[in-house]
């Protein structure tokens, strides 16, 4: 059975932003997340993917990135939340890859879980010693809660 929109706004509000729901659930733990962490990857991903390590890129320099828990997402809206600023990962170096994927977690290294993912709509293609910084302008990397 889907969500309806609203609670689809309310659960991305709460993962993304920290806005509690009120009565359904909050942002009271004691040390809550301050950053949500974006990963790129090789593959696309499965809904049996419960690791941002599964299929993540290794060019060299690449990072995840962290986005802040608040401000660093657009508020819900139809469903779906975006970047609310330019998302920059680390200018390659001398080995490449090829970027597939992207998915958002809870940390910046590790076998952590998956929250939401997505494939690119066109694969990026960076070559040995290429100098190329993947990024994704502010509203492009949308999230879409179903």
């Amino acid at each position: 059975m889907p969500k309806s929109t609203d609670a689809c706004n309310r659960i991305l509000n709460l993962m993304y932003r920290a806005t509690a729901w009120a009565t359904v659930a909050d942002n009271a733990a004691s040390t809550p997340l301050t950053n949500v962490v974006v990963a790129l990857h090789t593959a696309t991903l499965a809904a049996a993917t419960n690791s941002q390590a599964e299929n993540e890129v290794g060019y060299t320099n690449y990072a995840r990135q962290n986005v802040l828990r608040s401000t660093g997402w657009a508020a819900g809206s139809g469903g779906s939340t975006s970047n609310a600023a330019l998302l920059q990962f680390p200018q390659s170096g001398a080995t490449g890859a090829t970027l597939a994927a992207v998915s958002t977690g809870t940390t910046i290294s590790g076998a952590t879980p998956v929250w939401h993912y997505g494939t690119l709509n066109s694969p990026i293609t960076i070559g040995a010693s290429a100098s190329i910084t993947p990024q994704f302008l502010a509203s492009a990397l949308v999230i879409t809660e179903t």
